[in-house]
């Protein structure tokens, strides 16, 4: 198992300023650095690949899904807006050595409302007509997608495994899977060990394991033990990364409604997290 942390708990964007948190992230004991891209050209990606090398970090590279990145929007130009930006993070993954992209790809994180069974058609008939797009895309660029199902509070499209596995089948393109958010689950599933047992090693592509509250991992009431359990039995080898948010900017922290403070501080939630998660799966 490989343990990572993500760029959101420190910075939001991050940015090129941002690189000292690649030595302290290597300093911290971490295996990956997940490079969530807000704004990607604030970054200066080759430089970025230069100091993963040089530290001998691994990258995972994450979404973030703002109105104007929605590929299931009744607006063209939004949906083609959402379309090349997911393109152009399935090329920064793959120049930076990422195996994923991952993230709610669907929709636009916030994007909740009561609407009829023909617009929710229109928009999922739009969502997989673009799905099917990028799996081809991922596929030219050896890209694993990885479909985040969210909460009932952050997206009215996918809030569970079992609709996640649906549209992922709809799609029907190898290359896109299922990536696990535990905070999500602990809100939507009933028993997350059986729904990763559910969705199996073959379509679980990566995991964000966070608390109940986004805080520390080990703080809260997640059933750390079942998770444990339910991913040795499928024989789950991949990352097991932190992500929360520290620092965030305003539409981090209306997206996902982050009000206070997670821990003391970000430095204390990351070392403390990677001790529990050395501990859980020693």
């Amino acid at each position: 198992m490989q343990f990572g942390v993500s760029t959101f708990l420190w910075k939001s964007p991050f940015t090129t300023e941002s690189f000292d948190l690649i030595h302290k992230i290597k300093g911290f004991g971490f295996d990956i650095i997940e490079v969530a891209v807000e704004k990607q050209e604030l970054i200066d990606w080759a430089r970025l690949k230069e100091l993963v090398n040089e530290t001998g970090l691994q990258v995972t590279i994450s979404g973030a899904f703002g109105a104007e990145r929605d590929i299931s929007n009744y607006d063209p130009l939004i949906r083609a807006q959402g379309l090349k930006y997911i393109t152009d993070c399935i090329k920064i993954a793959h120049n930076i050595g990422s195996p994923i992209f991952g993230g709610p790809v669907y929709s636009a994180v916030g994007k909740t409302r009561f609407i009829n069974k023909e617009q929710k058609k229109r928009e999922r008939d739009w969502c997989i007509e673009n799905l099917v797009k990028i799996g081809k895309i991922a596929d030219d660029y050896g890209i694993i997608i990885g479909v985040e199902p969210l909460n009932r509070f952050e997206t009215d499209m996918i809030n569970t495994v079992d609709q996640a596995m649906l549209l992922v089948r709809e799609v029907a393109s190898p290359n896109i899977k299922i990536q696990l958010d535990t905070f999500h689950c602990n809100i939507e599933e009933k028993n997350i060990p059986d729904t990763i047992r559910k969705i199996g090693k073959d379509m679980i592509c990566h995991i964000q394991a966070n608390e109940s509250d986004r805080g520390t991992p080990g703080t809260g009431n997640v059933d750390w033990i079942g998770i444990k359990e339910a991913l040795d039995e499928i024989g789950y080898e991949k990352a097991i990364v932190i992500e929360t948010f520290g620092e965030v900017s305003e539409e981090i922290a209306r997206a996902a409604s982050i009000w206070r403070p997670l821990a003391n501080s970000s430095d204390e939630l990351a070392i403390d997290g990677l001790a529990f998660y050395k501990k859980l799966f020693s």
